[in-house]
C-alpha cells in the first residue's frame, strides 16, 4: 500500500466547481477535506454565484483551500477549466459542488497512477444518493447497468477510446483522477469559449483518451451522485427547454470532433448516429423557442446521417403555423 503522507506522495488538485448552492457545497468540501490520502489542495471555483459562497469555504480555516471566483458568470466548462489551470498539483480530480467523496477516494485511485506512467486516468463506480444524503441502493445498480461498469472486471484498459466514449463508462466530473500532464486545457477552454455545457466531461474524457494512454478501473463505490430537483440530470428529465438546447448543442460539438478524429475511424458509425441525435435535440428546443427556421437545417442534417421517426417528424411541425406549432 502506497504510504499516503504528504511527503511522499504528489500533490492530488480537487477541483469544486459551484453555482449557488451552497446548501451542498459544504458536503462536498468535507469529502475532500476528509479523505485519508493527505498531501491535496481544493480549488473552490465559484462561478459568480448571486449568493457568494466565499463565507461558507472561508469558514473551513483550512489552508490547503484557495477560492476562486469569477466577476461574471462564465459557464460550467470554462468555470471547471479555470480551476484545473490552476491546480498545482501532478494530479487533478473534479467534484461537483452536489457529491460527495468516501474517505479513501484518492487513497484508491492515486497509487495505481503512480505504479503506471502509461496510465491517463484512473476510475471508478458511483453511487446515487437522494437530496437528504441516502444512498439509493435500487438507482445505484441500475446507474452501474446503464454505464456498464457493473460488468467491468478490475484493471488497467489501453487504449480505452470505447470505455470512455461509446460505454461512457469513465465519469471525469466526479469519479476520476487525471494526470494533469495529459491533457490540452486549452482545448477545454475552447470548447467553452464555443458554448460546450452540459456535457464537459464528456468532451474531457475524450481529451484524456484520444492519445491511447492507458485507464485503471476500481470496481467500488468511491464516488456518491447526488440526484434533487436542480442537478442537470434532473432538468434535461423534465424535459427543461434550455437545458435541451444546450445538450443538443453539446452533443452536437463532441461527436463533430470525434468524427473528425482517424484515430476513432472504427467508432464514428455509433459517433453518426449520436451525431443525429443530438442534432434532432437541438433543433426540438429551438422549435420549442419558436425558431422553427434555425431548427430546420438541423432536422435536414440529421436525417442525412440517420433516418429517425422522432427527426421526419420534428421536421414536419417546423413547417406548421406558429400558433398552430404551439399549441402542439
Amino acid at each position: 500500500m502506497l504510504d499516503t503522507s504528504p511527503s511522499l506522495t504528489p500533490l492530488v488538485s480537487v477541483v469544486i466547481p459551484t453555482y449557488n448552492r451552497s446548501d451542498y457545497l459544504r458536503d462536498a468540501i468535507a469529502s475532500a477535506l476528509g479523505q485519508t490520502y493527505a498531501n491535496i489542495e481544493l480549488v473552490v471555483t465559484d462561478d459568480c454565484s448571486p449568493n457568494s459562497p466565499k463565507e461558507l469555504v472561508e469558514s473551513f480555516n483550512d489552508p490547503r483551500i484557495r477560492f476562486l471566483q469569477n466577476t461574471k458568470n462564465l459557464g460550467i466548462t470554462l468555470n471547471i477549466t479555470n480551476g484545473f489551470k490552476a491546480a498545482k498539483g501532478k494530479y487533478v480530480a473534479s467534484l461537483n459542488d452536489d457529491d460527495r467523496w468516501t474517505p479513501d477516494f484518492l487513497a484508491k485511485l492515486v497509487p495505481p497512477l503512480e505504479a503506471n506512467p502509461n496510465l491517463s486516468v484512473a476510475f471508478c463506480d458511483h453511487a446515487i444518493i437522494d437530496a437528504d444524503g441516502q444512498v439509493d441502493s435500487i438507482a445505484t445498480q441500475q446507474n452501474s447497468q446503464r454505464w456498464q461498469r457493473d460488468r467491468l472486471p478490475e484493471g488497467t484498459y489501453q487504449p480505452f477510446w470505447k470505455l470512455a466514449l461509446v460505454d461512457r463508462a469513465v465519469s471525469c466530473a466526479a469519479a476520476a483522477v487525471i494526470r494533469k500532464a495529459a491533457v490540452d486545457w486549452d482545448e477545454l477552454s475552447t470548447a467553452g469559449a464555443q458554448g460546450m455545457g452540459r456535457h464537459w466531461d464528456y468532451f474531457l474524457g475524450y481529451l484524456v483518451c484520444r492519445q491511447g494512454h492507458g485507464a485503471y478501473y476500481c470496481p467500488e463505490y468511491l464516488t456518491q451522485y447526488r440526484l434533487h430537483n436542480q442537478n442537470i440530470t434532473a432538468l434535461t428529465n423534465r424535459k427543461n427547454n434550455s437545458t435541451k438546447v444546450n445538450s443538443g448543442f453539446s452533443r452536437v460539438y463532441c461527436y463533430e470532433r470525434y468524427l473528425a478524429d482517424p484515430q476513432l475511424q472504427e467508432l464514428w458509425p455509433y459517433f453518426r448516429r449520436q451525431l443525429a441525435f443530438g442534432k434532432t435535440t437541438l433543433g426540438i428546443g429551438l422549435l420549442r423557442d419558436g425558431k422553427a427556421r434555425q431548427a430546420r437545417p438541423y432536422f435536414w442534417q440529421a436525417l442525412q446521417q440517420n433516418l429517425s421517426l422522432r427527426t421526419a417528424a420534428a421536421l414536419v411541425l417546423s413547417f406548421m403555423p406558429s400558433p398552430l406549432l404551439s399549441r402542439v
